[in-house]
Order: structure tokens, then sequence, then C-alpha cells
């Protein structure tokens, strides 16, 4: 049990953050621990979160992916065509908007296997890419995002069955012990438990890690170092998807924000380190990463309730990139024998 805290005291240290910064933050609100405030900060943290999933999978193999921001942005664009319509319609638009993204991570992990580029160099030019596609899809924003849908998947389990007639007027046996608990909440943990657990016990997760510990040591291992970093790369792009689908549900529209998208690529990389995954590589995963964005989100909820001026908000959000990134590289840096690390 101690060896397992020693291991992973970074994300322990986020987990008592987060916790203590959401009490406070509770707290200090004049609706605080209200179903309302919950809903809210889930809605306002499950993009970032999806974003910092998708960072996280290459900063594992020493890696950075700039494209995460664009490739959520151009997978928005295009679900805000595509979220109308039937039933059949839907699904089929949710399909096409993940397969975007999918197809933009595979094409980086193309470019940096079989290119032989470094990770930076390659998804800086195809995140321009995807944001020129942004842009010639949402010259403006606006969209046309099925209404029943964006707010069943935007508000509490009870709306959620609601809007689709399975409360049965509040009676439903299932309904009680889960009706104020966030859906987004729910889709956040249920893409990590679901994708990202299982894959990180299979050989290719697994060999992710090994290719950010030692890189050379994996391939004498024998291990599939190309097959694992075209898989990061490609998970990288369907988490990237996922934030860009629930960003047009939210929003009910697609808007090719240039300057959103490289917030989120920044914000990412902050919640990464935030949440304990090491720059370096090797150490870390998603779920410590869900808890640095919702570190990070929590920072910003403190601007609204404590009246901080908008102009000085940027400027107190990079001192905390600054300060993540600082804290993450520290650790590396001030051990002579890397093996130290993953003691």
């Amino acid at each position: 049990m101690g060896r397992a805290i020693t291991q992973n005291r970074g994300f322990a240290g986020a987990l008592f953050l987060f916790a203590g910064l959401f009490l406070i933050y509770n707290l200090l609100h004049p609706r605080g621990f209200s179903s309302a405030v919950f809903v809210q900060n889930a809605n306002e943290s499950v993009a970032i979160a999806f974003v910092a999933m998708a960072q996280t999978v290459p900063v594992l193999m020493r890696g950075l992916d700039l494209s995460v921001g664009a490739v959520m942005t151009l997978s928005a664009c295009v679900a805000s065509y595509l979220l109308s319509g039937s039933g059949l319609d839907i699904a089929l638009g949710v399909f096409a908007t993940l397969a975007v993204g999918t197809a933009c991570g595979l094409m980086n992990g193309l470019i940096v296997v079989y290119g032989r580029l470094q990770p930076i160099i390659a998804t800086l030019a195809t995140g321009a890419m995807a944001i020129g596609l942004a842009l010639l899809l949402r010259p403006q924003p606006g969209g046309d995002v099925d209404g029943d849908l964006g707010w069943a998947l935007t508000n509490t389990v009870w709306d959620f069955a609601d809007t689709y007639s399975l409360a049965q007027g509040g009676e439903a046996w299932w309904l009680a012990p889960f009706a104020e608990i966030p859906v987004p909440l729910i889709l956040l943990l249920g893409a990590a438990a679901l994708v990202w657990l299982p894959f990180k016990r299979t050989v290719t997760g697994r060999t992710i890690y090994a290719i950010g510990s030692a890189e050379s040591a994996a391939y004498v291992s024998g291990l599939p170092i190309n097959r694992a970093k075209l898989a990061a790369f490609t998970l990288a792009g369907f988490f990237s998807a996922c934030a860009g689908l629930y960003l047009a549900l939210q929003t009910s529209s697609g808007n090719a924000d240039t300057v959103q998208a490289g917030a989120y690529t920044l914000n990412s990389i902050a919640a990464v380190v935030l949440g304990g995954t090491a720059l370096a590589g090797g150490i870390g995963g998603v779920i410590a990463s869900i808890v640095g964005a919702l570190i990070l989100r929590v920072i910003s909820f403190y601007f609204r309730i404590l009246d901080i001026e908008p102009l000085l908000q940027p400027l107190i959000e990079g001192l905390v990139l600054l300060t993540a990134v600082s804290i993450g590289a520290w650790r590396t840096f001030s051990v002579k024998n890397r093996l130290e690390l993953f003691r």
C-alpha cells in the first residue's frame, strides 16, 4: 500500500489539491453543493478533460501532441453538421465525428513513425491542417445540433430520463439514486473506463509506458514499438474527437476558433502535469490527467466568485501553466539516476 502511494504520489497530491479547492469553492459559492452548480461545473470541465486525456497518451512516450485542440475544433465543426435528424442519422453522425478525429490521430502516428519526425513538429503541422479544414467547414459559427440530445447529455440523469420518457413520472425504480448525477461526468468516466483502462492493460498499452521509460530497452525486448506509437496518437485523436463532440452538444454549434484551439492545447499540457504524469514519460495516466483538468477548471471557477478582473485571467492561467510544467520537470532534473523516477 505504501509503495503504491509512493509510486503515485503525484496523482495523490493532485487528488487532494482538487478536493481542497473544490470544497472551498463550494463553501464560497452562494449555491454551493447544489445540483445546478455541479452540472454547470461538469459542463465546463468535460471538454478540457477529454483533451487532457488525449494529450496524456503521447506524453507517456515522452512526446507532445500540439494538434489536440485543433482536432477537437475540427470534430466540433463536423458534428455541427451531422448531429440532427432521426436517431439513426444522429448515431451515424456521432460515429463519423469520432472517425474524423481518430483518423487525424492516425495520420499523426503515421507521420511520426514512418516519416520519422519529432511528434512536436509533426503535430504542429497537422494541427494547422485541421484548423484549416475547420475554417473551411465553418467560416462563421453555426450548426444544427439536435436540441433534445444536447439537453439530455449536458444535464442530470433525471433530465436525460425525462427527455427520452424513461423517468415514468419519477417512479422509475432505477432513477432515484442517480437522478442528480451530471450526465457529462458519466460520459467522461465512462470513456476512461471503457476505452483507456482496457487499453492500458494490453501489450500495446504497456509498450507505451515502456517507450516512455526507456525506448531502446523496449526495442531490445521485442516490444511492438511502432504499433504502440500508432495506437497512442490514434487514441489521442479519438479523445480529441470526444472533446469536440461534446463541445458541439454543449454549444449546439461548431466554431473554428483558432484561439480556443490553442488555449485547449496549452491547458491540456498543464492538466497532464498537474495530474502527476511525468513529461519525461513512463509515469502517469488518463485518470490522473482528468484530475489535473478538474484542478484547472476549479481555478477558473474562482475567477467568478472572487470577481477577478477578466484581463488578469490569462496572466493567472499562464502562471498556473508555467508552475505546472516547472513542477513536472523539477523531479526529472533533480535526480542523477533516471531509474529513481520509477521506484
